[in-house]
């Protein structure tokens, strides 16, 4: 998700990287791209959310999607919610998330935030950050 290794990038305006900047919303993402919104500073290896609120979302088809995340730079925790398609993932959700999609960023890691019991089609993930400081490195899928 750093600007070094951004593949997909789909935010309106592109990617402007290290300092500060408001992206807004993607009208739409095609399969493996994905966008950010709200403000962010995407540094060489990692996105760090600025204010709370921003979100990530990325059109993917695979059964798991994991996203390697770290808490606020003082350690402090971030809170998320995840949606699949605009709805909480209910049994699609992952190990770090819950029905509803909400979840805690408490430590540096690789967390697994979709598991789907049926692969096959195309979905749009999307993460809302309720507090300020998340980093969001990669993603990967299984």
């Amino acid at each position: 998700m750093g600007a070094e290794r951004a593949q997909g990038f789909a935010s309106p305006g592109g990617i402007v990287s290290g300092r500060a900047h408001v992206y807004q919303r993607a009208a739409s993402l095609q399969a493996n791209q994905w966008a950010l919104t709200g403000d962010w500073t995407v540094e060489p290896e990692r996105a760090v959310l600025n204010r709370a609120n921003g979100r990530i979302a990325y059109r993917f088809q695979a059964r798991d999607l994991h996203l390697v995340l770290g808490p606020s730079a003082d350690g402090k925790p971030v809170r998320f919610r995840v949606l699949v398609d605009g709805k909480p993932p209910l049994a699609d959700h992952g190990s770090d998330t819950d029905a509803q999609g909400n979840g805690t960023i408490d430590a540096q890691r690789l967390y697994q935030l979709v598991r789907q019991t049926v692969n096959g089609k195309e979905r749009l993930f999307e993460i809302e950050f309720l507090d300020a400081g998340a980093q969001a490195y990669a993603f990967t899928f299984g």
